[in-house]
């Protein structure tokens, strides 16, 4: 795609996602690429910002990248870290500070004459989040803001379009964050804002086109937004040399398999409906560990899978709706091995015996684009607006072994939950929701008999994109309607909680 571009180099920060998605905010295209892997086009990237960083430039462990090719010859933007870093190595001085400087600060501008802080208030909140500080700064810098606690908030080098700022623009606590990142990149760096749904849709069919030819491709459809998106754009390239498959795993919510099949039926795509149900849940019938579910899940899914591509002729390419977090999670910012928190059934490539070659039309774009991308194309708002669902289904949301009737119970229990939440006008405004199966019986009283059954768990979070997640402070009134009706009509099930965990240090699934 021939757009301006922006280049975010991730020195490991847990917000470097964030600078990206707020540079795509302002319809400008950017990537994300590791501090020691700088791209070998470096030279068509048409600005560069580096991130935060747990690391301390002090250390033993410091991330030094050789920005020759990027220092004094594009504009930069040293984030935090990266401001640290440029003082560090240019001459300035960079030590410990005597309080962490970190939550919310107000900045007081030097110079405000600068373009760079056009339309950014005096008194502008921004969240500092470092244990260094910056003490000197490094050749040629000219200081431009300064906090209470912190005198060289922000600075630029002379002679260079060079910019550094101590604290986090990215973040929602900077209040003009997004103002100061606006004014870097189109105010100085003089980026044209093209990076729009539309563009986005008539460039990716046109390439896929290319890509494609004649070829048969076939797409495993979840009824989530990502697989849906992909299918349309695929459909809109190749029409009928594009077959979707939807299996029902016996692990989806209640009447989904034939919900999201009647739903496609509008959508003009050729979807054929695979019932896999006692496949897989003979091949889970023993198993407990949440790692093994979700592998035995991705087995058997391929398996069927496979069995299915098998019966078109000729197909040569595999679609798969991975998006962007899914590729930059993959590396790890430091070159080193990434920790697994949980396996993913739908990533990893894919075994040699398919004899498939990938498509991922989506692997550029966050959540928020793929579901402005949908809508770009007229797509069903509520299918576009579906809460995000694991892969491995209910399966993981069924702490312990499975059995049918464990699935009957979470799915009546699962259907409450979300349909009450939509005639109760709450659906929208979460972004995640489901209930959990716990593996413990409690006591309980019913009808003057006492009971012995199962508790069930609500969830409810909100987000973005899923990294970090808070739970969701739903109505008192609403909870106690909603467990009522849940022990009133789910037999097996004599009490409810509800989850007010948040996204660290829990995850928002429970295995």
């Amino acid at each position: 795609m021939q757009h301006n571009k922006v280049l975010i180099l991730d020195f490991g920060s847990q917000y470097t996602q964030l600078i990206a998605r707020r540079v795509r905010e302002l319809n400008i295209y950017c990537e994300i690429h590791p501090f020691n892997k700088i791209p070998t086009d470096s030279e068509s990237f048409k600005a560069v910002i580096l991130s935060g960083s747990p690391n301390s430039v002090r250390g033993a462990d410091v991330l030094h990248p050789d920005l020759s090719v990027i220092r004094g010859k594009k504009p930069l933007l040293a984030v935090c870290y990266g401001a640290q870093y440029l003082a560090h190595f240019s001459g300035g001085k960079v030590a410990e500070s005597n309080t962490r400087e970190y939550g919310r600060a107000n900045l007081s501008f030097i110079k405000n004459d600068e373009d760079f802080f056009t339309d950014v208030k005096e008194n502008s909140q921004v969240w500092m989040s470092h244990s260094d500080t910056i003490k000197q700064l490094p050749s040629g810098g000219v200081l431009l803001a300064s906090t209470e606690d912190v005198e060289n908030a922000a600075y630029k080098i002379e002679g260079e379009i060079t910019y550094a700022i101590q604290f986090h623009p990215e973040v929602y606590h900077s209040t003009d964050g997004k103002q100061i990142l606006e004014n870097f990149l189109v105010k100085i760096a003089n980026i044209e804002q093209d990076w729009t749904p539309n563009a986005f849709v008539e460039e990716t069919v046109a390439d896929l086109k290319e890509k494609l030819g004649n070829d048969k491709v076939v797409l495993g459809l979840s009824g989530g937004v990502d697989s849906s998106v992909a299918a349309m754009l695929l459909h809109k390239a190749i029409g009928e040399n594009l077959y979707c498959i939807f299996v029902n795993n016996g692990l989806l919510r209640k009447n989904e398999f034939k919900d999201v099949l009647r739903q496609y039926e509008g959508m003009g795509l050729n979807v054929k409906g695979v019932d896999a149900s006692a496949r897989f849940l003979d091949a889970l019938a023993d198993k407990s560990d949440p790692e093994e579910k979700r592998k035995t899940i991705g087995r058997v899914f391929i398996e069927v899978f496979d069995d299915e591509a098998h019966l078109i002729q000729d197909v040569k390419w595999l679609a798969q709706g991975t998006i962007y977090p899914d590729v930059i999670e993959s590396v790890s910012a430091t070159g080193g091995p990434s920790a697994t928190i949980k396996s993913h059934h739908n990533v990893g490539g894919l075994p040699d015996f398919m004899k498939l070659k990938i498509v991922e039309p989506l692997k550029s774009l966050f959540k928020d684009e793929v579901r402005r991308v949908g809508k770009s194309m007229g797509m069903d708002s509520e299918l576009l607006g579906r809460h995000p669902f694991p892969g491995p289904g209910l399966a993981i949301r069924i702490l312990g072994d499975l059995t049918h009737e464990k699935v009957r119970i979470l799915q009546e229990v699962d259907a409450i939950f979300i349909n009450n939440l939509r005639s109760s006008g709450l659906y929208d405004k979460v972004w995640q929701a489901g209930a959990i199966l716990l593996p413990v019986n409690s006591v309980g009283v019913m009808g003057d008999e006492r009971t012995y059954e199962k508790c069930v768990a609500l969830r409810a979070v909100e987000s973005t994109d899923g990294m970090t997640a808070d739970w969701v402070n739903l109505p008192y009134e609403f909870l106690q309607k909603t467990s009522n009706e849940i022990i009133n009509k789910v037999k097996g099930i004599n009490r409810v909680v509800y989850d007010i965990s948040s996204k660290p240090p829990a995850t928002i699934e429970w295995e």
